[in-house]
């Protein structure tokens, strides 16, 4: 207990749940690295597209950020009127669900689900190439690494809201500090020399154009460029999280994140033009990422490259932090609605809904092991689900603002309308530019999680029908069960089963498995123990049946007993008594068989409405 203190914090009471609550200062790592980290990965992710064009694509990346960050304040001015709208957190699932209807939901829920993941992915898996990039040595081990990165950010998280926001508080400032600090030497620099400066130590030299910029090369760049924007949507579904005033804290959390974002896109973007960086072959032993190039032109090799670096990889390791704050948040919503498993509403000894974490955990480490932890194999996944949910959330707040009416109302509908249009439109160009690399995998896996949801609610509305009970308590002839209890050797565990069996009914059958060889010692055993005491005390003996066995078969004689006897007595009950052995420790369970358990497991298996499993703890003292 005290190792799981020690690595997870001490359990917490439902009453000191304001105290998880946070303000902008921590709100900013905890809900805005995927979005602030994706300046690391982003522009890179558009000019690796571009390294055909040579020297030539790199210009164009300005053009194409431009319209990135255009995209980004539209989204931007929509996401501050859901956060208004919803105060109690407005994701994509809630607006589209509300405002739409089930399968707008549903098809916002499997996108974010799917996009939470990959950003968990993405983020560790790009803080390993940023590792790399300076420690290329390291290269046969990324897997590796970005697991181990995976297990450490579990751990963090699970130790709750304030205490990750704690944590990630000095790499996220320490991150947009040193980016800043690039930029703002590098734009001075570019304006003192005309917008020619001339680099500290210069980029690796871009290759001879082998290709011509054409409509659909531009965009895919775009289409790639767009994954700077993903995380942007963590805040107005986690506004829960902020202290008092929520929304107002939620918003400005938000402005200081947007504007930080457009800040680094912009600086970077421009400097690659003036620096005349490009992207290198992620897979090659040369491999050097863009900020990396970029830090040495306008900085050189120090102290301060080394602790850029260093802030690069933390926060995009850290970045997955994102999903482990939303993606628990998301499966406890569709769960409410019946559609997940209801085990994701639970809150754990943390106040965290843990088991969003286990389950965002499992698909991360599958994702990364299927890519090899990659980050250009994971990026053609990306940014469809964010887009799509982009999109369904606007266009659920363009109906929220028809149906609630207010001062302002129709600005406000303006605003979600035109960005549920970009992002409409956005969505369609990221799917058609990615489809062939990789996004034919997103696009089928979306409806296959949507029809998974479905056969989830399917079964709780059965479960629900079959179950329900509108009618007072029926107080007719009230008959004792017929009970039957498996018994290997007499025993004080037998002997605690046999003192419950005899308190509920008269009917007591016995059965005991058994070889030849061992019956005579079993009835000898039986008359002695238990029938000569039953029988001083006028009570009425249980009946003893040996089942043969001659292929040692123990559970499955038992099950058909019971099975028959439930047959022959159509109109009774039926009621299994266990006796089971429970020792001290987890571990000693190994030292005995777990007949017990297969047994209750197989009768419930088997069983029917009129056949009850009753298990009979015996517990093992501690030695006097």
């Amino acid at each position: 207990m005290r190792i799981i203190n020690f690595l997870f914090g001490r359990p917490l009471a439902t009453s000191e749940d304001r105290a998880e609550h946070v303000g902008p200062s921590a709100g900013i790592p905890i809900f805005g690295l995927d979005a602030l980290s994706s300046a690391a990965y982003g522009p890179e992710a558009a000019l690796t597209l571009l390294i055909p064009l040579g020297l030539v694509g790199v210009h164009y990346i300005v053009p194409v950020t431009a319209a990135i960050l255009l995209l980004l304040t539209i989204v931007y001015f929509s996401y501050r009127q859901t956060i208004d709208a919803y105060p109690n957190g407005g994701g994509s699932y809630t607006v589209a669900t509300e405002n739409l209807g089930d399968n707008a939901g549903l098809l916002a829920a499997a996108a974010l689900m799917i996009d939470y993941v990959l950003t968990a992915a993405v983020g560790i898996s790009a803080g390993v190439g940023a590792l790399i990039s300076a420690v290329p040595s390291l290269q046969p081990h990324t897997l590796g690494l970005c697991l181990g990165i995976l297990a450490l950010l579990t751990v963090i998280n699970l130790r709750g809201v304030h205490d990750t926001g704690v944590a990630f508080l000095i790499p996220t400032y320490l991150f947009v500090g040193t980016l800043l600090i690039v930029i703002g030497v590098g734009i001075f620099h570019a304006i003192a020399s005309g917008g020619h400066p001339a680099p500290v130590i210069a980029p690796p030299v871009l290759p001879p154009a082998t290709a011509v910029l054409t409509l659909w090369l531009l965009l895919k760049v775009f289409a790639s460029g767009c994954t700077a924007m993903t995380g942007v949507e963590a805040v107005s579904n986690g506004v829960t999280a902020f202290r008092d005033p929520t929304t107002k804290n939620a918003k400005r959390t938000l402005t200081i994140i947007i504007f930080l974002l457009i800040v680094l896109l912009a600086g970077i973007a421009m400097l690659c033009r003036a620096y005349s960086i490009g992207a290198t072959d992620p897979t090659s032993i040369h491999y050097q990422s863009v900020l990396s190039q970029l830090t040495l032109a306008v900085m050189g090799k120090g102290i301060f490259y080394d602790v850029t670096i260093a802030s690069i990889l933390l926060v995009l390791s850290l970045s997955a932090n994102t999903a482990f704050a939303d993606f628990p948040r998301l499966t406890r919503a569709i769960a409410l609605r019946n559609y997940l498993p209801h085990v994701f509403v639970l809150r754990g000894r943390r106040l965290l809904y843990s088991f969003g974490i286990f389950a965002l955990v499992f698909l991360t480490a599958t994702l990364l092991i299927i890519f090899r932890g990659i980050t250009d194999r994971l990026i053609p996944l990306y940014a469809i689900g964010a887009f799509l949910a982009f999109t369904l959330s606007q266009a659920g707040m363009v109906m929220h603002w028809r149906r609630h009416p207010a001062p302002g109302s129709r600005g406000r509908m303006f605003v979600n309308g035109f960005g549920a249009v970009a992002t409409g439109i956005t969505s369609a160009v990221v799917l058609v530019a990615k489809f062939v690399e990789g996004a034919w995998i997103t696009a089928l896996l979306i409806p296959s999680m949507i029809l998974l949801m479905y056969a989830v609610r399917r079964h709780y509305d059965r479960v629900a029908k079959l179950t329900e009970n509108d009618a007072p308590l029926s107080i007719g002839e009230r008959i004792a069960p017929i009970v039957v209890m498996p018994i290997d050797h007499w025993s004080r565990i037998a002997e605690k089963g046999m003192q419950f069996a005899l308190s509920i009914s008269q009917e007591i059958q016995v059965v005991h498995v058994s070889s030849e060889e061992d019956s005579p010692t079993m009835r000898q055993e039986w008359e002695q123990k238990v029938a000569a005491p039953l029988r001083a005390a006028h009570l009425p003996v249980p009946k003893l049946t040996l089942l043969r066995s001659p292929y040692r078969f123990i559970v499955a004689p038992i099950v058909q007993y019971v099975l028959d006897l439930e047959a022959q007595h159509p109109t009774r009950t039926i009621a299994i008594l266990v006796p089971e052995l429970v020792v001290q420790r987890w571990y000693q369970n190994l030292l005995h068989n777990q007949r017990a358990g297969l047994l209750k497991i197989a009768l419930l298996l088997k069983g029917n409405r009129r056949i009850l499993v009753i298990n009979i703890p015996w517990y093992l003292d501690k030695p006097k």
